[in-house]
Parts: C-alpha cells; sequence; structure tokens
C-alpha cells in the first residue's frame, strides 16, 4: 500500500515539463559526449592539426561549457525556460553541422579566408553557448515542475538520464563513425539537438513560478563573482581541485589519439570511452552508500587519488583492455568523490549564499578541461613524437593526480575543513 501510494506521487507529482525537458536532456548529452569521444582523432587525423594544437582545441570544447554555465542561468531567466531552450538545441545544431562540415568543399572559402586553427576553435565554442543554458533550464524545469515531496526524486531521474546520454553518445558515435564517416558524427548531433528544438516548441509549457526568487541579473552575478573570488579558502579549494579534473579528462583529450597512435589505429575509440558512463550508471549507488559514513572531504581526497591511479594500468598494458580497465578505475573515483564534492561545497558556502557558491563549484571542471587539453597535447608531443616513450604521458598524468591528492590532504590540514563536514 505504502509502494502504491508512493507510485502515485510520483506520476501525478511531475508536470510534463518535467519529463520534456529532462527527456530533451539525453538526447542533448548524447549529441555532446557523442560528438567529445571523436574529436580528438576527427581533428588530429581528418584535419591534420598537430597533436599539441588538437589537445587545447579539445580541452577548448570542453572547457568554455562550464564558465559559461556561470551566466547561462541568467539569462535563461530572463528568456523563460522554453525560449531558452529551444535557442540553446537551435544554437547547437548548427554548431555540430558546422563542426563536422570543416573540411567539407563548399567551406573551402571560409579555410582559405581564416586560418584553420581559429576558425575550428571559434566552431569549438558555439556549443557552450548552447549547453551553458541548456542545463540551468532543466534543472531549473526540474525544480518548478516537481511537487515538493518527489523533488528529490525528481534530481535523481535528471542526474540518471544525464548518465544515460552520456553512455549512449559514444555508442551512436561508433556507430556513425564505422558506417558514416567520422565527421557524420556530428551531424547525428546536430540532428539530435534539432530534434529537441522541435519538441520543445512543440511539447513543452514554461512551468509555473511558485514563488521563487528570481534568479540574479548579470550584474548582480558579477557583484557573487567578486564575494566569491574575495574568499580565500574557497578559491584555493577549487584552484587545487581542478588537478583531478586536469587528470580525468585526458580520456577524451590524449587517450584516443594515445590508441590509435601506439596501440591500434583500427580500435573502436567511442565505443571504448562508453566505459566511464556504464561504471557511473551501474555503481554510483553502490559506491555512494559503501562511502557515506567517510567525511565528504576525506571522500574527494581518495577520489583524487583512485582515478590518478588509474591511468598506470594502460602505462604498464598497452592494450585496448588495458585502456578499458584504466577509465574503468578513473570512473570508481569519479563516483567516489563527485556527490561528496558537492556537499562539500554546499557546507562551505556561507549561509544564503549556497547557490552562488554551487554556480561556482563548474569552475574546476572548465580549468581542467582547458589547462588538460593544453597540457596533455604537449605531453603527447613531447612523450610520443620527440622522445618515443609515449607511455611516460600516463606517468605524467598520474603525477599531477598524486600531487592534487598531496595538496587536498594538506589543504585539510591547514584550513581545517573537518570543520566544514
Amino acid at each position: 500500500m505504502i509502494f502504491s501510494k508512493r507510485l502515485k506521487e510520483i506520476r501525478d507529482g511531475f508536470e510534463p515539463a518535467f519529463w520534456v525537458a529532462n527527456v530533451s536532456e539525453i538526447f542533448e548529452r548524447l549529441a555532446y559526449y557523442g560528438a567529445f569521444s571523436s574529436l580528438a582523432n576527427y581533428l588530429h587525423e581528418s584535419l591534420n592539426i598537430p597533436v599539441e594544437q588538437t589537445g587545447s582545441l579539445t580541452g577548448l570544447f570542453g572547457g568554455m561549457v562550464w564558465f559559461l554555465a556561470i551566466l547561462g542561468g541568467a539569462v535563461a531567466d530572463r528568456l523563460g525556460f522554453r525560449r531558452a531552450l529551444s535557442a540553446a538545441y537551435l544554437i547547437l545544431a548548427c554548431a555540430y553541422f558546422l563542426l563536422g562540415s570543416l573540411g567539407a568543399a563548399w567551406m573551402a572559402p571560409v579555410r582559405n579566408a581564416v586560418p584553420l586553427l581559429w576558425l575550428v576553435a571559434f566552431v569549438l565554442v558555439l556549443p557552450a553557448l548552447g549547453i551553458s543554458m541548456v542545463k540551468p533550464s532543466v534543472v531549473g524545469t526540474t525544480a518548478r515542475a516537481s511537487r515538493e515531496n518527489v523533488r528529490s526524486i525528481g534530481y535523481s531521474i535528471y542526474y540518471t538520464l544525464v548518465n544515460i546520454g552520456g553512455a549512449a553518445g559514444p555508442y551512436i558515435a561508433s556507430w556513425a563513425h564505422r558506417h558514416l564517416g567520422v565527421e557524420n558524427v556530428f551531424r547525428v548531433s546536430a540532428l539530435s539537438v534539432l530534434l529537441m528544438f522541435f519538441a520543445v516548441l512543440l511539447f513543452f509549457k514554461e512551468p509555473r513560478r511558485s514563488g521563487e526568487m528570481q534568479t540574479g541579473s548579470l550584474a548582480e552575478t558579477a557583484r557573487n563573482l567578486f564575494t566569491v573570488m574575495t574568499n580565500p579558502r574557497f578559491m584555493l579549494f577549487l584552484l587545487i581541485f581542478s588537478g583531478y579534473w586536469i587528470v580525468f579528462w585526458q580520456q577524451y583529450i590524449v587517450l584516443p589519439i594515445y590508441i590509435h597512435a601506439y596501440i591500434d589505429p583500427h580500435a573502436d575509440v567511442e565505443l571504448i570511452l562508453i566505459t566511464d558512463a556504464a561504471t557511473v550508471i551501474c555503481l554510483q549507488f553502490l559506491a555512494t552508500y559503501l562511502t557515506q559514513k567517510i567525511p565528504a572531504f576525506r571522500a574527494i581526497t581518495i577520489g583524487t587519488l583512485i582515478t590518478a591511479l588509474g591511468w598506470l594500468i594502460v602505462a604498464s598494458h598497452p592494450t585496448v583492455w588495458g585502456v578499458v580497465l584504466s577509465i574503468f578505475v578513473v570512473a570508481l573515483g569519479e563516483i567516489v568523490l563527485s556527490p561528496r564534492y558537492y556537499e562539500y561545497v554546499s557546507r562551505l558556502a556561507p549561509p544564503g549564499q549556497q547557490g552562488t557558491y554551487m554556480g561556482f563549484a563548474f569552475v574546476p571542471i572548465g580549468i581542467g578541461s582547458l589547462v588538460g587539453g593544453w597540457l596533455g597535447g604537449r605531453l603527447m608531443h613531447h612523450y610520443g613524437e620527440v622522445v618515443q616513450r609515449p607511455a611516460q604521458v600516463w606517468w605524467a598524468i598520474t603525477g599531477i593526480g598524486i600531487g592534487t591528492t598531496l595538496l587536498l590532504w594538506l589543504y585539510h590540514f591547514v584550513v581545517k575543513t573537518d570543520l566544514a563536514e
């Protein structure tokens, strides 16, 4: 009887807008991770961009999303979620189509007029403009279109669907790469989000406002930025934790190039990269249950170390299965620390500033991608192409992760993180 009552609460507790927004998020993540999984080899092998520049450009694609998300929420609030989502999906469709068309004949006049690196950089930034509005719109819809008694379940549904999209993206990219060509991976991503553009226009109804406070204006967001930046404890933590994401993002930045260049030129990279999202889907709840009694900051430190050590497997066993096992261990570190990281940040924030602090919790992800792209490309060039010892890349990446772990340990004792537990 209790179960049937709860099931009825879930069935009646969400407005249709909740399901439209969250299902659209599956396709947005499918498009993003499908494109991301093919991007490095597409830039390096199809567009003949050197390894160093490929790393920086791939990091740019992954990094800009998280910086623009700080302002995306304010923009989405002013446009309304329906207009913000439809505009975002249209921008994304155009961006992914252009990305897949960079080598097309009809783009030749543009390529001749603009240096290729600048053209690619411009096109790679465009998806960030769309995604930065999708995320706050979907999360905001989840809040507004859920009754209070099922809101926590709503966020669990959102997180699950995000990971389903993250797993489906590389799988669809693998199929498209094998049957249609790598450039059509990005056109499939474009089609995916274009369908969501029409779905939002046809089926999404702006969720009601229930008296919640309005998102701050752009000027208020800028003032909040200053407030956060004048908190040295928080800023130091974000800077240190960026080291984790430098290590994590290498699975999309240099690992695809490493696999094709030094393990198997015919390996299905996109299929291999499903490992991370599949691990999260299968083991997140179990990992959360097993680590729930570990203090949040300690879980962050442990997860950082696990992810760092994961890359030693492919360093010592450069095979396809060695890569899969490395990504699996990297993902274990991710699921140990991710929920506890957001818990820690929420506790670290002063009263009344949780929203602002949670917005800036994404900054290390962006820093890690940008710096990780620049660094990963140079490590791959030096150890792979210059000194011919490509496995050293992963020893260097592991070293960064261990260094980050040590800095987190030192931070713990200096600022007394136990006070925030």
